[in-house]
């Protein structure tokens, strides 16, 4: 039965997760189609590249820049279409040719690689590097480019401190563009107090060693808003080897981080009360156990299944029963200690850890105060709108070492446990193997 339970909640858990990536992906589709009608007007070539150095997608301006007309690149190796960007520095201007010695004619082009490392994949934007300083037209297309990736460029000169943010960066910072004079001490100013020493870590060891620098870290709006961006780059050393710039880029990456959390929430706890899950559950049962043999102390498993709850749900719908068993998760984790681990694993029944079991008292009588203490708090009315509603309990108490030895023992003598004290009646619990009685409390 146990399994059975388990194996329900863990496929609830399962489908609530599955439901949201499905939503995620149709979003994120609908997402890529329009970047991809948005690539598709551009001047400028955009190619997305895999991590085995393969085309997956490009746009039309793409193919006509390398010199392919309307033939699709899709699965060229982008080393055979532009041989010079082999290991170039993500995030960092970078002048190539073609490679087809045919085609010499053609203007020099600018790549510049959008992802982590040349490695992995990202995309990358070409365009043709007629000249040194781009006219009005040739910035305004430039920055729609920056606007598709969604990044904003930063140059950073090590010895002056002086900073150069591209505009879509002010507004990361929490600025008008033009607001403010970018600086290094600006920069170190608005990154979060917790993360500037990870920062400035960060961008040392890029500089000594000339590994690239990837950080994310939170940075504090002049109104106090907080955001998470993430920032990119590597040095530009000068004829002696000395590093003397770092450039890169930085993206906003505040959403990804909630969409984490939300499905971190998800993949660990329960939807309807949000208490740990199975998984959790079982996690934490394991290190307690762990503890528990270093320091030769007890661990209780306590087993809790509501008696009277399926009444309630086909009485007055599932609406109703969701409410009582919230409100249960509630009391219970208002009744068990901090430093107890509540869980719900399944329908009507929850879970309880609780670490340092007493050791000064008879095991039977510190049992006895916890079985008393849980059914005098799940044996109060729950009252939704004018209904007052009752449930029992019946719980079920296994002790380690007293008990079981291992995880999967313990699980298996509180659960059988409760189902002897469930079929005994209501408001009653059993230790181990001896059934106490508890009179129900009005």
């Amino acid at each position: 039965m146990l399994l059975t339970l388990l194996t329900s909640a863990g496929m609830l858990s399962f489908l609530a997760l599955l439901a949201m990536l499905m939503h995620r992906e149709r979003h994120a589709r609908k997402q890529l189609a329009q970047y991809q009608a948005l690539a598709e007007r551009l001047h400028e070539g955009v190619l997305q590249v895999e991590r085995d150095g393969r085309i997956s997608w490009h746009n039309s301006a793409a193919a006509r820049l390398l010199g392919h007309g309307n033939a699709a690149l899709v699965g060229k190796h982008l080393a055979d279409c532009l041989p010079q960007l082999s290991g170039m520095v993500a995030y960092t201007p970078q002048r190539c040719g073609l490679s087809d010695s045919g085609q010499s004619n053609r203007p020099a082009m600018e790549a510049l690689r959008i992802g982590p490392a040349a490695g992995d994949s990202g995309i990358l934007l070409v365009q043709p590097d007629t000249k040194a300083s781009r006219s009005s037209e040739d910035a305004e297309r430039f920055k729609r480019s920056q606007y598709f990736a969604r990044i904003g460029t930063w140059d950073w000169r090590i010895d002056s401190d002086e900073l150069y943010w591209s505009d879509a960066i002010y507004g990361m910072f929490g600025y008008q563009v033009g607001q403010v004079t970018p600086s290094y001490p600006l920069f170190c100013a608005s990154v979060h107090p917790d993360d500037q020493a990870q920062v400035r870590a960060g961008e040392l060891r890029c500089i000594e060693t000339g590994e690239n620098h990837d950080e994310e870290y939170r940075v504090v709006w002049p109104d106090g808003t907080q955001r998470w961006l993430r920032e990119t780059g590597n040095v530009v050393k000068d004829a002696d080897g000395r590093a003397v710039r770092m450039m890169g880029v930085v993206r906003d990456i505040t959403e990804e981080k909630a969409w984490a959390r939300e499905l971190y929430q998800l993949a660990h706890h329960d939807p309807l009360t949000g208490l740990p899950n199975r998984l959790v559950f079982e996690a934490h049962l394991a290190k307690s156990l762990d503890r528990a043999r270093r320091h030769n102390a007890r661990v209780a498993l306590v087993f809790i299944d509501l008696n009277g709850f399926k009444a309630i749900n086909d009485q007055y719908g599932h609406a109703v029963g969701d409410r009582v068993l919230v409100a249960t998760g509630t009391r219970l984790s208002r009744t068990l200690r901090q430093s107890d681990t509540l869980a719900r694993i399944g329908g009507d029944e929850f879970v309880a850890i609780l670490e340092d079991f007493a050791e000064s008292r008879p095991l039977e009588d510190e049992a006895r105060a916890v079985a008393e203490k849980i059914l005098t708090a799940l044996s109060k009315a729950i009252q939704i709108g004018s209904t007052a509603h009752h449930t029992g309990a019946s719980l079920g108490i296994a002790v380690f070492p007293e008990h079981a030895s291992n995880m999967d023992r313990l699980i298996h003598t509180a659960d059988m446990a409760m189902y002897e004290a469930k079929r005994s009646g209501n408001n009653q619990y059993r230790l181990g193997g001896d059934l106490v009685t508890q009179p129900q409390t009005s």
